[in-house]
């Protein structure tokens, strides 16, 4: 990865961005999002009994008492800051792990799971974009680009994406000009069968765009 600051030295100033550093959050958050994915698998199958709900409600309220006073602000809780932990640590990302991050593009492994299915067990289409949409971040970040937003994505559904079998993305640059990097990226399964491919557009931001 080179220096951002060596293409556009205005790099610190645009949009506001944190300057997002690795947390180091100790084992319990590890846990605690171990058994958060867990909770959002059984959520959306999960079929007890009326009692069962209510017990599980107060759990979860508990849980919001307990967290509520701890909320902080953008880049400072460790959520998307654990690069060793699946989806660096955030929710709201399949649980990926990134295996190549360099000049020529990004490769990751995912493995969706039960709270991904949009029906008859296939991940749901609305997910694929979220998955390719932080890619095409992560590759712009490798290739030292400087900060940049999403101007467009556009994805094409091959074959059906499984869930709960180990998946690859690969993401690069296919071109550049000027402030404008239009990026690539391809969901494949363990035989190399295309499920997905994704273009897009991520554009440069200048100084105080948000």
């Amino acid at each position: 990865m080179t220096d951002p600051h060596l293409e556009d030295p205005e790099y610190d100033r645009h949009g506001g961005f944190p300057n997002f550093q690795p947390a180091t959050p100790g084992p319990g958050f590890g846990r605690f999002l171990s058994a958060m994915r867990r909770a959002q698998d059984l959520a959306v199958s999960a079929d007890p009994d009326s009692e069962t709900w209510d017990r599980a409600a107060d759990l979860v309220e508990e849980l919001v008492g307990l967290l509520g006073p701890t909320e902080a602000a953008e880049g400072v809780g460790p959520a998307n800051r654990v690069p060793s932990l699946p989806g660096a640590g955030s929710l709201l990302m399949p649980p990926y792990h990134v295996t190549k991050f360099d000049s020529d593009g990004v490769e990751l492994t995912v493995q969706f799971s039960r709270y991904h299915v949009g029906g008859n067990y296939a991940v749901h289409g609305g997910v694929l974009p979220l998955m390719f949409d932080s890619t095409f971040g992560m590759v712009i970040h490798a290739t030292g680009r400087p900060i940049s937003r999403t101007g467009f994505l556009h994805v094409d559904y091959r074959k059906i994406t499984p869930i709960d079998v180990p998946l690859t993305v690969r993401g690069w640059v296919r071109e550049a000009e000027g402030r404008k990097a239009f990026v690539n990226a391809e969901l494949r399964d363990a035989d190399e069968n295309l499920l997905a491919e994704a273009n897009g557009l991520m554009i440069r931001l200048l100084p105080g765009q948000p």
